[in-house]
């Protein structure tokens, strides 16, 4: 081999290891969600493309620590045992300084043991179980965090409202669905109703796939239930409310946040669908900021109603990137500490966020900052009368 072919091979030799070595200087963070599944994909890819729109502001900006920030996703595709091996997966091989998602809550109980034994933070941006950010153990060092709805915030307000109501929501009946997000949501919906002093005429529950609840709806109207709370996810609220239009029966419905999927939508038609009312983190009145991070990633949303997910996508990379900043490092129990207790606020897409977390909450976002919405002419509007008019942060117990 003549002296230029090896100095060809040297100098690629050298580049290659280069290359190998500043690649090796990302700090890699994970996903893991559904993003083509169940009908919650479109909240999980629309988290994704939060995440990725604040980590190309990051890196243009000089990136953590000197060093640019790469996203590796996985697709859980909505079953935990894949979402268990995933984890295994980015924090085992592919070394991820921390993981986001999931989208489902059961899948997040089904390995938040993982990220505690390892020690590496989670910052959740889609899935709401009340349960997924408590402690392992009481005491317990806790890397579970989240940027999302929480279902107990949800029906703190939403007992509330029925507690404020109480001259017309005079009987109040519960329906949920049998899955483990619509059983959770019961057990909040019945411990809450219980401290608001709110008396339960009755209780339903309903399978995921189930297409007619009228026999469940009319055992309700038997009781006299002129308010029902309902926990479920979109499809079977839509099948719901098809059914309230079967027998003519028409309660005042507050339901869990499912109703903002346009699987709702699409499924109770337009009319049915502005029956509910529901919260949400943000309504389609954008903020300057968030119409212009709409504009950057719009045109990907599988649909417009998604937005919401990216914002809290977009927020949590925000506050990891501020937990880092401040740690001074990567190193997970460096991070947990700092995000437990952030000294600067954080400028979000959601809101300014002044030491959202502490040891004990690991909760950015409580009741007080959540919107009520209706569908209003194929749109998610803003909801208001007397009555949420009337609240007052004191009302939402817990």
């Amino acid at each position: 081999m003549s002296n230029t072919s090896l100095f060809k091979r040297s100098i690629l030799t050298a580049c290659f290891f280069a290359a190998a070595a500043l690649h090796a200087q990302d700090i890699k963070l994970g996903y893991n969600g559904d993003l083509s599944a169940s009908p919650s994909a479109q909240s999980g890819q629309a988290a994704v493309l939060g995440m990725e729109a604040a980590i190309a502001d990051l890196n243009a900006s000089g990136g953590l620590l000197g060093r640019q920030i790469v996203l590796v996703s996985r697709d859980d595709t909505s079953a935990p045992p894949k979402s268990i091996q995933n984890m295994s997966e980015l924090v085992d091989s592919e070394k991820v300084a921390a993981v986001f998602g999931p989208t489902n809550s059961g899948n997040a109980m089904a390995w938040k043991h993982i990220a505690n034994q390892k020690k590496v933070p989670v910052i959740g941006n889609v899935a709401s179980g009340t349960e997924i950010t408590k402690p392992m153990a009481a005491g317990a060092d806790n890397y579970m965090f989240r940027v999302s709805m929480v279902d107990r915030e949800q029906v703190a307000a939403l007992m509330a409202y029925v507690k404020k109501n109480e001259a017309q929501s005079k009987v109040v009946g519960l329906m949920a669905e049998t899955t483990g997000y619509g059983q959770g949501g019961l057990k909040d919906m019945e411990a809450l109703a219980k401290l608001q002093g709110i008396q339960i005429a009755a209780t339903e529950k309903f399978a995921v796939g189930d297409t007619d609840m009228t026999s469940q709806l009319s055992k309700m109207k038997s009781a006299g239930v002129d308010t029902v709370v309902v926990w479920a996810q979109g499809t079977p609220i839509a099948q719901l409310v098809r059914s309230m239009e079967k027998i003519d029966y028409f309660p005042l419905v507050l339901t869990s946040w499912a109703a903002d999927n346009i699987t709702f939508y699409d499924a109770a038609g337009k009319t049915l669908a502005e029956k509910p009312i529901f919260m949400r983190t943000v309504s389609e009145n954008r903020t300057p900021a968030q119409q212009a991070l709409f504009e950057r990633i719009g045109s990907q949303l599988k649909a417009p109603g998604s937005f919401s997910f990216a914002l809290h996508g977009y927020d949590s990379i925000q506050l990891y990137a501020a937990a880092v900043k401040q740690a001074g490092s990567i190193e997970g129990n460096a991070v947990r500490l700092a995000l437990e207790d952030l000294q600067a606020p954080v400028q979000g897409m959601l809101k300014t966020y002044e030491k959202p977390f502490s040891k004990t909450n690991h909760e950015a976002l409580t009741a007080q900052d959540l919107v009520w919405i209706r569908w209003q002419d194929g749109s998610l509007q803003p909801y208001t009368d007397a009555i949420v008019n009337a609240l007052v942060p004191a009302d939402f117990k817990q």
